[in-house]
């Protein structure tokens, strides 16, 4: 992890969020994005993957994001990264390749979900989402 202004500001504001949310596998969610933030090397990455389902999974407002002067870039990747569920998944993947922050994210993210021994129970449902995600996760390497 990087240690920075940003990266802590986005630490403190990701825990606050998701500090009472439980991912599929029992785990307090914030290891999630922390653990995809412990892959990435370059500040805005470790920002957004800090940051990467705030927008989905939590109350917060693009405005709230703005207002806690978070860079434009990273607010930009944030809502490619914000899955609208009107959109086609694959659709979705595919708008969100074009920005580099963003793909890079979502490579690790994927990879991180793929990892059906976070669960404690794997279901038909697990295995059916794995191989959209594995689908998903060839795509965005390839591009």
């Amino acid at each position: 992890m990087l240690y920075t202004k940003n990266t802590k500001k986005a630490i403190k504001f990701m825990y606050k969020k998701h500090q009472n949310q439980i991912d599929k596998g029992n785990i307090p969610y914030i290891f999630h994005p922390w653990h995809i933030a412990e892959q990435l090397e370059e500040e805005k990455r470790i920002v957004v993957a800090l940051l990467h389902d705030i927008l989905e999974d939590t109350n917060t407002s693009v405005k709230e994001l703005e207002k806690e002067n978070f860079d434009n870039e990273i607010i930009e990747a944030l809502i490619l990264l914000k899955h609208d569920k009107n959109i086609d998944y694959f659709q979705y993947i595919k708008n969100l390749s074009k920005n580099e922050i963003a793909k890079d994210v979502k490579i690790v993210d994927l990879k991180h979900n793929l990892d059906l021994s976070r669960l404690d129970k794997v279901s038909e449902k697990d295995l059916k989402r794995v191989e959209k995600y594995k689908k998903c996760l060839e795509f965005l390497e390839k591009n």
